[in-house]
């Protein structure tokens, strides 16, 4: 009985890049392993589970580097994070409440503008 990742070796799923195949080309794959006599058919019933763990893990690995990249990216790009602006927001909150209360409150303002205004007149 030939080992799984043999025959994976041998058909070339590693170099065509086993994540980007489908579950039907791996299954035609394994149905002409068996119809060559490469294969029995319960080997390649394991075999084809064997290859759809595989390219589950192969896709896995994949997405783990490339969202380790753009993590990187960004961090050498010195992009503000979610968390970073929602702190400088509620920081110009605070600092317009501080401003508000040095200066008086808008509603005081206005009064005020209104009074000169009917001064004026």
């Amino acid at each position: 009985m030939k080992e799984v990742t043999d025959i994976m070796k041998k058909v070339g799923l590693f170099g065509i890049g086993l994540w980007a195949l489908t579950e039907e080309k791996i299954q035609e794959i394994t149905d002409d392993l068996v119809e060559d006599g490469e294969l029995k058919k319960e080997e390649g019933k394991k075999f084809v589970r064997e290859v759809i763990d595989e390219q589950k893990k192969q896709k896995e690995e994949i997405e783990s580097k490339i969202t380790n990249k753009v993590q990187e990216t960004f961090k050498k790009a010195d992009v503000a994070t979610k968390e970073e602006l929602h702190e400088l927001k509620d920081i110009i909150k605070e600092l317009n409440r501080k401003i508000d209360k040095m200066t008086g409150s808008e509603e005081e303002e206005k009064e005020e503008e209104e009074e000169e205004k009917e001064a004026d007149l």
